[in-house]
């Protein structure tokens, strides 16, 4: 496949060509319909509110790997992997431990799942017991097949924001519909709901259990890999000021003030089930601080993360001048009627979870996901009188699922446990088969 960034660019051509071909300009505009949808796109790129999206969206990504290089977290990761004496115990381990962790941030569980399975083959030379490296690789993926229904989740996140609705589908909806939108859409009827935990649950249960089955019967490969040192730690010669970067208490003290304030300004959203990405950036940080005990540390865990939020950086734009084509070119009321056209209130979430998991072969982000394809969900949901927290849900199902296929989030875990992509997919491709039988039961069921 060629990089993401230029299917990005091939989609951006692709919706430029469909709304020249199925889309009119506006009756008062002069000027040419192909500058016009020109002029949406690049409307569309510049749009304030998702740029500080694009921002919020990096921050998670980068403050969970972040957390994951600190000394605790390598030492927990260490203790854990103390546990682990054969390839069916190893996976069990580390895939329950990697969707727990994925549940409360994504890149968090994607880093730890990654630095786990290196650090059990490390363990399996040290100690003389044999395992099924890319099958513990694969084990420690399986964050990602549960993550957008976790507290990190992009469209959960985002439509708990007063006001994200209204306008995210500013300009879409009519006066009728749009009066249906709430302000928001709190944890509790999407993330903390009783369908998505109970769904949740089988998952965590079945997959760990399939895993264990599977590792009973995968045959023995050889591994011959460095230990693995994560984040260099050199001693350097310090004068005067230049202290204050290895001050533990400079470090921690600051980290502990977020905490302060996280309590302080959040307690009663948190108490109403709200959470925004604002409010987990925000307590991300101050752990981040705190764990790694000062700033020298943390700004290298820094230097290492960053690298792991190219993509986001240089891809959001682009999806956002999509949406900004697809919203004011009437594209989104287009497709949102040819699914109701053929969609039922029965049906609807099971066409959102198969056209999620679609998309995001292409759009292999939540967050883009969500920016393009949030609107046309949003919209159906509304005339077909689905419950909004249901169709979100569904596209959360469907774009995490295929995570299992899209190799795109699992650079960073091939890059940690130099395995191959083709290594690994044979098993991902298995647990995306099994979850999507979860998780379409789980839509039909509730």
């Amino acid at each position: 496949m060629p990089s993401p960034f230029a299917i990005a660019i091939l989609l951006t051509l692709v919706t430029m060509l469909l709304a020249l071909l199925f889309t009119e300009a506006p009756q008062t505009e002069y000027s040419n319909h192909f500058f016009t949808i020109l002029s949406y796109w690049e409307n569309g790129i510049w749009n304030n509110a998702l740029l500080v999206f694009a921002y919020q969206m990096m921050l998670i990504l980068v403050l969970g790997h972040i957390l994951v290089l600190s000394k605790p977290m390598n030492y927990l990761i260490g203790k854990l992997t103390d546990l682990v004496s054969n390839t069916s115990n190893a996976v069990l381990l580390v895939s329950v431990c990697t969707m727990l962790v994925s549940f409360f941030n994504w890149g968090l569980g994607l880093i730890f799942g990654a630095i786990m399975a290196r650090k059990v083959a490390e363990a399996s030379q040290l100690r003389g017991f044999k395992i099924n490296y890319p099958l513990v690789g694969a084990s420690g993926y399986v964050g990602l097949m549960i993550w957008h229904g976790g507290i990190s989740g992009s469209a959960p996140l985002k439509v708990s924001e007063s006001g994200h609705l209204s306008s995210l589908m500013s300009g879409i909806s009519t006066t009728d519909y749009s009066s249906q939108l709430p302000d928001l859409i709190s944890f509790s009827e999407t993330i903390f709901s009783s369908f998505n935990l109970i769904i949740f649950g089988v998952v965590i249960v079945i997959i760990p259990l399939f895993l264990y089955r599977l590792g009973k019967k995968a045959p023995i490969t050889e591994t011959n890999l460095p230990i693995y040192q994560g984040l260099e730690n050199r001693p350097e010669k310090m004068k005067g000021a230049e202290r204050i970067d290895h001050s533990k208490f400079f470090g921690i003290a600051f980290g502990t003030i977020i905490l302060i304030a996280f309590g302080y300004q959040y307690f009663e959203a948190l108490k109403r089930l709200i959470i925004t990405p604002n409010m987990l950036n925000f307590l991300m940080l101050g752990l981040a601080l705190i764990l790694h005990g000062n700033i020298h540390q943390f700004l290298s865990a820094v230097e290492e993360a960053i690298k792991g939020a190219s993509g986001i950086l240089i891809q959001f734009p682009l999806y956002f001048g999509i949406m900004g084509i697809m919203r004011d070119s009437g594209m989104v009321v287009q497709i949102s009627d040819f699914f109701i056209s053929i969609a039922t209130p029965t049906t609807l979430p099971i066409f959102t979870f198969f056209s999620g998991g679609l998309v995001n072969l292409f759009v292999p982000s939540g967050g883009g996901q969500w920016a393009i394809q949030g609107p046309i969900v949003i919209e159906s949901a509304l005339k077909l009188g689905v419950p909004l927290p249901k169709a979100i849900m569904a596209l959360a199902y469907g774009d995490q699922i295929t995570n299992m296929l899209q190799p795109f989030w699992a650079l960073p875990l091939l890059g940690i446990t130099k395995l191959k992509a083709k290594e690994i997919l044979p098993y991902t491709l298995m647990l995306m088969v099994i979850g999507s039988i979860i998780f379409i039961a789980g839509l039909l069921i509730f």
